[in-house]
């Protein structure tokens, strides 16, 4: 067990909490103290009525929220979207699948020539024959991020569909 202070006006009040909800206890005692602020000068003189009059404002705010909560649920459910395009599904599958052969076939490209390089070579060149792996690795990048695009796409339909 452990024990939050809180300053709530001008007295400050020592709570038992569970180990571990100190921190959720303080935000509520900031809430409470945020509450009782808004009292300005229209205090009471008695301490108990102050924190009973943030408490109303916290109640009201509860019951406003559980209002909106209940109107949100009796809502009708939002419109079924309007039937997607099948042509325009089609067209993006088939973008995509060209995307994943130009990329298989980079990949594959770069495999081969990985594969005649000279064994002394990191980097899939022989000395005088040279790979331009940065050239490689944009187009490989390109394609990649195409592909991405192109599937962001057909996601986004599917979802609204």
């Amino acid at each position: 067990m452990s024990t939050v202070t809180l300053s709530i006006g001008p007295k400050s009040y020592t709570i038992a909490c569970g180990d571990g909800e100190e921190a959720h206890v303080r935000a509520l005692g900031a809430m409470i103290a945020e509450k009782y602020a808004k009292l300005g000068t229209a205090r009471a003189p008695l301490e108990a009525q102050n924190l009973v009059f943030a408490a109303l404002f916290m109640a009201d705010e509860l019951d406003q929220a559980r209002k909106r909560l209940a109107e949100i649920d009796a809502a009708p459910p939002a419109p079924v979207a309007e039937a997607v395009d099948p042509e325009a599904i089609t067209a993006l599958q088939n973008a995509i699948a060209a995307l994943e052969a130009d990329l298989a076939a980079a990949r594959d490209a770069a495999a081969a020539a990985a594969e005649t390089a000279a064994p002394s070579d990191l980097f899939g060149g022989a000395d005088d024959q040279e790979i331009d792996g940065e050239a490689l690795a944009a187009r490989l990048e390109a394609i990649a991020a195409e592909a991405e695009a192109h599937a962001a796409a057909l996601e986004a339909i599917a979802a609204s569909a």
